[in-house]
């Protein structure tokens, strides 16, 4: 298996190399250069299997040799045991044809650590398998960073630097990141937002003559492995509700549009979809892109879904690589044109997205509304970004007979003040995080400035 870069200018890559790559020195991300498909038969028989099982038959194929089957297996068992249930990812029926896939059962209580608690075991592998050491850097609006600390604090191999929007993130997701006593752990909360942190961690992938050798590791979703392993649970969750004998719609709450994109390839590997609704809070770039063919940036709102306060949507490049008929020169010209200003996509491109995809943008006033509706209808307590994803489903899917899966992002109680903002007297961490609030943190302030942050990393690197 071979990786080229959505830009056309980076050499392709083979699994370990991509692995440890990330974002493509080109500015573009890497996507298979051929995609795995699966037939009927061989869907058909993963329904019953355990998760781990599943996520080793949908992942194998993208490894292409990289790791033995035995120590990718072995990769997989450990984990998935650090969830804390046996399902991994528990499917809960809502309502008539609607379900909600529980993807919060890791340690940090989020989606994320479904890929990240995967990531950190892979890249140690390599790592350690090349006798080297590697510098992760990455940007979280929330989730991301718990989850990559998490899965990295043990590693060998590693030093971890997470750059968070200061006083943008909520306190739950904060004290995740900030009070992991580890000497490889280092968070930098950044006077700016999300935006603005990315864009230093790209700059950093670009020119990485600060760390003087030393290799630079990418574990926001730019990196393919992320993706990976979330295609699985569209796939689990679709062969228990009766793929591929029937198709199955997903609502995900969307911003870096990493999740989506998961998504989208088990659907081209042969998963049969009916419908991906892309649901956004008030920062709405993908349904302005959808509804109004209107790809232009906008300032950026702070919500009651921090997590998705995002204006440039990362992953979305995938996708528009893969509706241009992955014509590299195309895309170009389109994301150039974004960033100077007001951008539409060709309108052959458009009508293939729409096809597939739905959506809605949930601003903070509905966000709490469909907070108490669906306590009231289901008992089920929503964060806020399941709650877009829950309104989004009801208003967007095409039909009442297709199966339609909401992805539960986060666990509620990672955002207290919404829960509390909808009347409800809060929802209490799992017995696993009791005394979170009370522990120490350790963070340092920085500058949204890139010379500032580097200098930073390459002091701070074991």
């Amino acid at each position: 298996m071979r990786y080229i870069s959505t830009r056309g200018a980076a050499p392709a890559l083979d699994f370990e190399q991509v692995v440890l790559t990330g974002l493509a020195p080109d500015g573009g991300l890497y996507v298979p250069e051929t995609l795995p498909e699966f037939s009927h038969d061989e869907l058909a028989a993963m329904a019953g299997l355990p998760y781990t099982e599943i996520a080793f038959r949908v992942m194998r194929p993208f490894v292409g040799g990289a790791i033995g089957d035995a120590d990718f297996r072995r990769l997989i068992e450990d984990t998935y045991a650090s969830f804390n249930h046996d399902a991994v990812v528990p499917l809960k029926q809502l309502s008539h044809n609607h379900h909600l896939l529980e993807l919060f059962h890791g340690p940090t209580l989020a989606f994320k650590d479904v890929a990240l608690q995967f990531l950190g075991r892979l890249l140690d592998h390599f790592l350690g398998k090349r006798g080297e050491k590697g510098v992760i850097m990455g940007a979280t609006s929330g989730d991301t960073g718990s989850a990559a600390i998490e899965g990295c604090r043990a590693c060998d191999q590693l030093d971890i630097f997470i750059l968070h929007p200061h006083g943008r993130v909520s306190a739950v997701q904060r004290r995740q990141m900030t009070t992991i006593d580890a000497a490889n752990v280092h968070n930098i909360a950044i006077e700016g937002d999300f935006d603005d942190a990315q864009a230093m961690v790209k700059a950093s992938f670009a020119d990485q003559g600060f760390l003087r050798g030393t290799r630079l590791i990418a574990v926001n979703s730019i990196n393919w492995a992320r993706i990976m392993a979330q295609i699985v649970y569209y796939v689990a969750s679709a062969v228990t509700l009766g793929a591929p004998h029937r198709k199955v719609a997903f609502a995900v709450p969307s911003a870096n549009f990493g999740n989506l994109f998961a998504g989208y390839i088990a659907y081209r590997m042969g998963l049969p979809v009916k419908q991906f609704v892309i649901a956004t809070n008030a920062n709405d770039i993908l349904h302005r892109t959808l509804a109004d063919n209107d790809f232009s940036r906008r300032g950026l709102v702070a919500t009651l879904a921090p997590s998705m306060d995002i204006v440039v949507s990362s992953n979305f490049e995938r996708l528009l690589f893969e509706a241009y008929g992955r014509d590299s020169a195309a895309v170009r010209d389109l994301l150039e044109r974004a960033a100077n200003g007001k951008a539409a996509i060709d309108e052959a491109p458009l009508a293939e997205l729409r096809r597939l995809f739905s959506s809605d943008s949930v601003d903070d006033d509905s966000i709490l509304e469909v907070i108490r509706e669906a306590h009231r209808h289901t008992g089920e307590l929503l964060d806020p970004h399941t709650a877009t994803g829950y309104r989004a489903a009801k208003r967007c899917r095409f039909d009442a007979t297709t199966p339609m899966v909401t992805l539960a992002t986060a666990h509620p109680a990672k955002f207290e003040d919404a829960i509390v903002r909808a009347g409800f007297p809060g929802a209490p961490l799992p017995e696993a995080m009791a005394g979170l609030m009370s522990k120490q943190e350790r963070f340092d302030v920085l500058p949204a400035e890139l010379a500032e942050v580097q200098a930073y990393v390459a002091a701070k690197r074991r």
